[in-house]
């Protein structure tokens, strides 16, 4: 089963948790063992799983990525100015694949999915969550 999950971006650089609603296209699937993948669209946003206790976490990914890879000096910056961006993006990455359990997302406690925006904010993003099952 395949879904796509739109959502909006309010923030240049966010990390969006985004686990309810995979967990609704799980729920949808009906089924209960195999993997769930989740992909970002775009070549300036990624997907990332990180702990949700708090933003902090979030709040440091960012800050890090910035101090690695800061705006304005890269030579795709001269084309639209968001090379930053894609390099970002493609050093966290596209996608995820997640364990499916007896119907549950195999994270643990404190894990959750986020969608990380790079070139925001955005009207319109998608997020590609496809359910395989196990045979």
């Amino acid at each position: 089963m395949r879904q796509i999950i739109q959502i909006s971006t309010h923030s240049h650089n966010d990390l969006i948790d985004i686990t309810h609603p995979v967990k609704e296209v799980v729920a949808a699937s009906g089924i209960r063992n195999g993997v769930v993948n989740v992909y970002a669209q775009g070549a300036t946003a990624a997907i990332m799983i990180q702990e949700n206790w708090d933003r902090s976490v979030q709040n440091d990914v960012i800050s890090l990525l910035r101090r690695l890879i800061p705006p304005g000096i890269w030579e795709h910056d001269r084309q639209d100015n968001n090379g930053d961006a894609h390099l970002k993006a493609g050093l966290v990455g596209p996608s995820e694949t997640i364990p499916l359990i007896e119907g549950e997302l195999g994270l643990s406690t404190w894990q959750n999915i986020f969608f990380c925006e790079f070139d925001g904010p955005r009207s319109r993003r998608n997020i590609i969550v496809t359910v395989i099952e196990d045979k």
